[in-house]
């Protein structure tokens, strides 16, 4: 089954509103319409707002946030929602992210219940599954990504499943210059792929796209492409240049 390549970008805690407007000015001159694979920028909060406004002649690229609350409204102070998110035109949102795991201490718990909130929202869940340097040392990758994909799934409906977007980041992989080789790649991304059909069967499953992440860059972008079961990237530094990133999603 060929699945569309999902190419996104994940600014962080990078980018203000003026700093967003310069790079799309610089990024869309170079990158005409690409109708073969779905482009997402994952800004922060406060900028997401100036991308979607900036995208407006671009509707096939995507807009997403990097993280919604766990509850739909309340007395959360300096909280996102999914309503939020919904309202000002985000498409996707990222859950479980390593920074917010490991960082914020987000638990399997917490993304299961954010996973809920944000298919019931109707939006896109893009969850991020990956182990530490400790549990890939003691072989314990497939157990701890398996895991960490039940508790994403645990409250979804099988077609809210088929629905999810799946990032496979390696967190010794993030932002230390070191990156899974292709065949590491594909050998996870496959473990995903198994998970997901028993859950939703083949056909559904097929369909899931399954990216990767961790320090991607221009020089390795194609590689992982074009490894088996690895349907896009999802990338933090790279993604922050204009140039850079132009270059990565005409990969």
């Amino acid at each position: 089954m060929h699945r569309k390549p999902v190419l996104a970008a994940n600014w962080k805690l990078n980018h203000t509103p003026n700093d967003a407007r310069a790079f799309l000015q610089r990024f869309l001159a170079q990158v005409p319409k690409l109708n073969e694979r779905t482009l997402v920028f994952f800004p922060s909060a406060m900028t997401v707002g100036t991308v979607i406004e900036g995208l407006k002649d671009r509707p096939e690229i995507w807009v997403g946030v990097q993280n919604v609350h766990g509850e739909a409204q309340g007395a959360f102070t300096g909280e996102n929602s999914v309503l939020m998110a919904r309202d000002i035109g985000a498409r996707v949102v990222l859950v479980g992210h390593s920074e917010r795991r490991h960082v914020f201490g987000e638990t399997d718990a917490q993304t299961t219940k954010k996973m809920a909130l944000i298919a019931q929202a109707r939006l896109t869940p893009m969850l991020c599954v990956g182990e530490t340097l400790e549990e890939r040392e003691a072989g314990r990758t497939g157990e701890v990504v398996e895991r960490q994909l039940a508790a994403g799934l645990a409250e979804l409906e099988d077609a809210q499943v088929a629905g999810i977007m799946l990032a496979y980041e390696p967190v010794w992989a993030i932002g230390t210059g070191r990156t899974a080789t292709p065949a590491d790649a594909s050998e996870i991304h496959g473990v995903l792929r198994r998970a997901l059909a028993s859950r939703v069967g083949d056909k559904a499953a097929a369909g899931i796209p399954i990216l990767y992440g961790g320090s991607v860059n221009r020089g390795n972008a194609t590689q992982l492409l074009a490894a088996p079961d690895v349907d896009g990237l999802l990338v933090g530094g790279a993604s922050l240049d204009a140039d850079s990133w132009a270059s990565i999603v005409r990969a």
